[in-house]
């Protein structure tokens, strides 16, 4: 076992709450000892950090489907790291982990802690435990297979569909014999969902004419429309909806930074505009917490099948996730956003 008694913690906690788009002055970066691990406890090394939209939501002290934190906590996360001391059996030194331990170098950690799960490296790069094959690719999996409940031949349109969620929802869509239509903003992002992700086709939201495009790519309108950012991209999609159609609601990116309730619009307040208003809901993947290790053996599956496939953006150092929070709000990331914090021991 590593000489462990030497090492320091960096974390990044909540300064102040931020008001529209966070700052790196809403944030505070510390250094502490790390506490050795008591018994029935581990020491973890963090390799690598999530970086999510919900994240934003958190910071802000209002009512939402998770407390907010206060100030002075760790910035919540999900992380992939590795045992380096264990007074765990079953746990031993040397294996990796997911688990919600934040925005932080070291972490304490029971077996009994909520979403810890071991990760198998072989099923594909450990990185993947917080993206494709983590959180975000199950968000994708159960936000559309169990609400959005596509049938074979339908139309799904994916907002944000080169984002760590969007490009896992078309192509499980395309698996299910779907035809998926994509909203990116860029040609580069546009041509990576239709080239490389499969995607039937998809259309740039920051086009001039883009809710012509997005009417002329589903001329037979659309069954399924999974919601990641609100905005003008929901105001073009919801005439477009038929009747019956599902609208699983992952994020409301676009709002997130908003400073009042009237600077956008929500869901409901567009589709009760529309003659069939569609099924909706907005939903959070730990309700299927029971199945989240069945699901990342499927989404691995998937990878070595060659039906799915992701884009990472990586970057390096713990102290530089306040700035690269603010790429999930400015399109600058491609694929699942992570921070690189150390390599395995």
């Amino acid at each position: 076992m590593a000489d462990t008694s030497n090492l320091k913690n960096t974390k990044v906690t909540l300064k102040t709450r931020p008001v529209g788009m966070p700052t790196d002055d809403d944030f505070e970066i510390l250094t502490e000892p790390v506490t050795p691990p008591g018994d029935g406890e581990m020491l973890l090394k963090t390799l690598w950090l999530s970086l999510d939209p919900y994240m934003r939501g958190r910071m802000s002290d209002r009512e939402s489907y998770a407390a907010p934190l206060q100030i002075g906590d760790v910035i919540t996360a999900g992380v992939v790291s590795e045992v380096i001391e264990s007074n765990v059996a079953d746990f031993p030194v040397g294996t990796i982990v997911s688990g919600m331990y934040g925005w932080q170098s070291y972490a304490i950690a029971k077996p009994s802690d909520h979403r810890l799960f071991k990760v198998d490296p072989d099923l594909a790069p450990i990185s993947t435990a917080i993206g494709v094959t983590g959180m975000p690719g199950q968000t994708a999996y159960f936000g559309l297979l169990r609400v959005g409940n596509p049938q074979p031949g339908e139309t799904i349109v994916v907002s944000a569909a080169s984002g760590a969620v969007g490009g896992v929802v078309g192509q499980i869509a395309k698996i299910m014999g779907c035809r998926a239509i994509g909203i990116a903003g860029g040609k580069t992002k546009c041509d990576c969902v239709r080239d490389e992700f499969g995607f039937d086709e998809c259309i740039d939201y920051k086009a001039p004419d883009f809710a012509k495009h997005l009417s002329d790519a589903c001329p037979d309108g659309v069954d399924i429309y999974f919601e990641n950012v609100g905005g003008p991209v929901l105001e073009a999609v919801a005439p477009l909806l038929n009747e019956g159609a599902r609208v699983p609601i992952c994020g409301f990116i676009s709002a997130y930074n908003a400073t009042s309730a009237d600077d956008f619009r929500t869901p409901e307040m567009v589709f009760a505009e529309i003659e069939h208003p569609p099924f909706n809901r907005f939903f959070v993947v730990t309700e299927w917490l029971e199945e989240f290790e069945e699901s990342s053996r499927v989404l691995g599956q998937w990878i070595k099948e060659g039906k799915l496939k992701y884009r990472e953006t990586v970057v390096e150092g713990l102290e530089n996730a306040p700035s690269a929070f603010r790429m999930l709000f400015t399109g600058e990331n491609f694929g699942k956003l992570l921070i690189k914090v150390a390599e395995t021991t």
